[in-house]
């Protein structure tokens, strides 16, 4: 039974050092050899056999690098090639889909918005296959050597076997083998993850919670959810990763939620939810800045700046109630930072203060008083979350052996 489990055991071990050494020239170099052994905590001749390997792929590249101080002839050091390689991203939404083209490094080559009704003839699936190829022709002149495909979506989704189970607005779906698929037709490594939890990677990786180990974003959008890091590693990267704080009761004579419960926090602070507490508000108030003009997230933070009473209350109801959700999770995870993506950072001078003290009011001291409540870097829109992705896959080792494999 030992004997034949360990070339499987020996090959995960070869994935794991591989991915180690990758992400370690990534991040620091030009680094040279030695440094890289020491960095790694691998032997010389293993970083060697790694190395080599790397620079025959065309996945590393050396270079010059002059020691600090050092008037000697130069170093030899070492430094990740991205411009070569390409991915596509993809951004699946409520009407839009997102497709962009990303080196290595994760810069964006080209990207591109198309509509996507959520009601069509052609299956959803098909549409999809289509644009990529349409996608893949028009942009053929700047495509060098696709490695992957990374998808981010809402719903219910099998990460590690690529099945959307359900999805919001394409009520279609339902199981869709959608990582099979992409891979059996395009025939590349197909990556699939909830646009939130992928949104929180990207952040983790390039933007700005980039260095810290524990922490919580929270997406208050058209829904509402959170993605978690904890030990720098997304919680539950391999199955259901989306922590559904928007389906977490706040008031249970409340509104009825899609899921079948009341009150839920994604019955109060979704953007939906939000315009229509407005609209019923401002039927009741004849002096709001907010009359005689269209109801949107931004003429709703925009008159809240201000000094609007409706429009902050409003703002800072949202703030109250998600404030209490994230005092819990605090307690549970003691995070470094809490980042917010929203359409409401708009009016972050009202939000984030409202979050802020609801979390030192009702969350352990030691645990929440040295917390930053700050802005997510980039938003929901594009497909910088789905480069995420591809960099961790690079990172753990799965694509990268896969690319020097051939």
């Amino acid at each position: 039974m030992g004997s034949e489990s360990q070339p499987g055991h020996i090959d995960q071990i070869k994935q794991m050092n591989a991915g180690a050494v990758y992400r370690l020239i990534d991040r620091h170099g030009p680094v040279s050899r030695i440094d890289l052994s020491r960095l790694a905590q691998l032997a010389p001749a293993s970083i060697t056999k790694i190395v080599r390997e790397l620079l025959e792929a065309h996945l590393v590249q050396e270079t010059e690098i002059q020691e600090p101080g050092s008037r000697g002839r130069p170093a030899i050091g070492l430094k990740v090639e991205t411009e070569a390689w390409h991915y596509l991203a993809v951004r699946i939404s409520r009407g839009e889909l997102a497709l962009g083209l990303h080196d290595l490094s994760g810069k964006v080559v080209v990207e591109e918005q198309l509509p996507l009704a959520p009601e069509a003839e052609e299956a959803l699936s098909l549409r999809l296959c289509t644009e990529i190829d349409r996608f893949f022709t028009r942009h053929q002149h700047q495509l060098e050597r696709l490695t992957a495909i990374a998808i981010t979506l809402p719903g219910i989704i099998d990460t590690a076997n690529g099945i959307v189970r359900r999805m919001p607005f394409y009520e279609e779906v339902r199981d869709l083998p959608l990582g099979e698929l992409l891979e059996q037709r395009i025939g590349v490594p197909v990556y699939i993850q909830h646009d939130i939890s992928a949104w929180t990677m990207a952040e983790s990786l390039f933007g700005a919670s980039k260095g810290a180990r524990d922490v919580i974003q929270v997406v208050i959008d058209h829904n509402v959810g959170a993605g978690v890091i904890s030990d720098g590693r997304l919680l539950h990267g391999g199955s259901s990763s989306l922590v559904e704080i928007g389906h977490t009761q706040v008031d249970p004579y409340g509104k009825r939620c899609y899921c079948g419960n009341h009150g839920c926090l994604e019955t109060i602070a979704s953007v939906e939810s939000i315009l229509e507490l407005a609209r019923q508000r401002l039927a009741q108030s004849g002096s709001s800045l907010l009359n005689g003009r269209a109801l949107t997230i931004a003429s709703l933070c925009e008159a809240a700046q201000a000094g609007d009473p409706l429009a902050r209350d409003i703002i800072q109801g949202v703030g109250l109630n998600v404030g209490r959700i994230l005092a819990i999770m605090v307690n549970l995870l003691n995070p470094q930072k809490i980042l917010i993506g929203s359409p409401l950072n708009q009016a972050t001078e009202i939000l984030y203060p409202t979050i802020s003290d609801c979390i030192r009011r009702q969350a352990l001291p030691a645990y929440s008083q040295h917390i930053d409540v700050i802005s997510t870097c980039f938003d929901n829109q594009g497909t910088m979350a789905g480069a995420a992705l591809v960099k961790d896959a690079m990172y753990n080792g799965s694509l990268l052996i896969r690319l020097l494999q051939g």
